[in-house]
């Protein structure tokens, strides 16, 4: 989840609404997980894994991207899915870290099971979720069957969308990843896949960030807010013990650096510091066509072949989810599949 820059900012709630018109980045592999660990078997004798069909193949994935896709396409919003490519080197400790964790919880959610301590397997199992190479084809090729664009990145996807965004190519990136920011997307949204559920009671609403409103509210030049997330820890550095946002952004504002920071604080300078600030600055990105984030023709054939039949999807949430389209004209009446008329 990179640099967690909560404290630093005051989003704007928003109604996805106003986004209508709008190319919209999305993190694919961020909102893989959200449906992964939110639509899963909670049955009282479940193992908290994703939902399966009939067959045995997993389904989550496919409801989540199909269910959300649908309601962006409807209010009018362009989204274009921006999927990881190869991590950085500078991330792999932070790596080896989380597959430590994972394999931890998969040693607890195994021996859960086979003592039937099923409320012990439902809380692990989140833990253990994996986007397998099989579910990013399979959702990529239902994105193709509904015309909707994707990106493999040169390295994070996030950071590939951001400099998408700061080029002019996406009007908006949408993740739940603070990093975009550090990457320097003009405007960041978080909660656009989660927004109207309901989490501890509460009601979600998609949230928009401002980059040059945040840097300006506290008077930190983007060089300065990398500075900042560099010692409060990110994907590819722990962070500098005993300095917090706070505490941070009073040190960076007061001395400018980490370098100087440092040296008064009698701190050791991260490693490999000015290569974590060039990932930041200077992220690694494919080059992408204009023309291949437009929309294509809807194939409702290829889409109903897909889930309905291979992956026994209902009449009735086929239904729901292409009446959405039908709705605002994105299928012609008689089934007919038709190019997006953005």
């Amino acid at each position: 989840m990179g640099c967690n820059l909560r404290d630093l900012v005051t989003p704007e709630d928003i109604d996805l609404a106003s986004l209508s018109g709008q190319r919209v980045g999305i993190d694919a592999f961020l909102t893989a997980f959200q449906f992964l660990t939110t639509m899963r078997d909670r049955s009282p004798q479940g193992d908290g894994g994703p939902l399966r069909a009939d067959n045995g193949k997993i389904v989550s994935h496919l409801m989540g991207f199909l269910n959300r896709t649908t309601t962006l396409l409807k209010l009018g919003i362009k989204p274009v899915y921006i999927f990881d490519g190869e991590s950085p080197e500078l991330k792999a400790d932070e790596l080896a870290s989380r597959r430590a964790r994972r394999e931890e919880a998969k040693r607890v959610h195994e021996e859960a099971l086979a003592a039937g301590d099923f409320a012990l397997a439902q809380k692990m199992a989140p833990r253990i979720m994996y986007y397998s190479q099989e579910m990013v084809d399979e959702t990529k090729q239902m994105l193709d069957f509904l015309g909707v664009p994707w990106v493999v990145a040169k390295a994070e996807g996030e950071g590939q969308a951001a400099v998408m965004a700061a080029k002019g190519q996406l009007d908006i990136v949408a993740t739940q990843d603070w990093d975009a920011l550090l990457y320097g997307t003009p405007r960041l949204v978080r909660n656009l896949m989660s927004d109207g559920t309901k989490q501890h009671g509460r009601t979600v609403r998609a949230q928009l960030i401002n980059l040059d409103a945040m840097l300006g509210s506290h008077e930190l030049s983007r060089e300065q807010l990398i500075d900042l997330a560099i010692m409060i820890g990110t994907d590819f550095h722990p962070g500098i013990k005993g300095i917090g946002p706070k505490t941070g952004i009073k040190l960076i504002k007061e001395h400018g650096s980490i370098e100087v920071i440092c040296q008064l604080k009698d701190k050791e300078v991260p490693r490999r510091l000015d290569e974590i600030r060039e990932i930041f600055h200077n992220h690694p990105a494919v080059e992408v066509a204009d023309e291949d984030l437009l929309p294509g023709p809807i194939d409702i054939k290829g889409l109903t072949q897909f889930l309905q039949v291979e992956r026994q999807f209902s009449q009735r949430r086929m239904d729901n989810e292409l009446d959405k389209l039908r709705d605002v004209g994105l299928i012609r009446e008689g089934g007919q599949t038709s190019l997006f008329s953005f």
